[in-house]
């Protein structure tokens, strides 16, 4: 019998300064911000919510959930 799995997701949160507030072209990817990986969208938003609002009045910084399971299996 072969055994059903789920596919695991797994979202990234990160954010640092951009040289275009319009883009997302990070200004030191070295200097990035990694606020972790998560096994599920909402609490990487939560955790994206929290650092975008602490930085809400700086239009050079900017936050973005990245997800990763796409990134690992393109195909799935």
């Amino acid at each position: 019998m072969e055994e059903q799995t789920a596919e695991q997701t797994l979202y990234l949160v990160m954010g640092g300064r951009v040289t275009d507030p319009r883009a997302i072209t990070f200004a030191d990817p070295e200097g990035l911000h990694v606020a972790g990986v998560f096994g599920d969208y909402e609490a990487a938003e939560n955790v994206w919510r929290g650092n975008a609002q602490r930085t809400v009045d700086d239009a050079e910084m900017k936050y973005v959930i990245v997800p990763l399971h796409k990134l690992l299996d393109p195909e799935g």
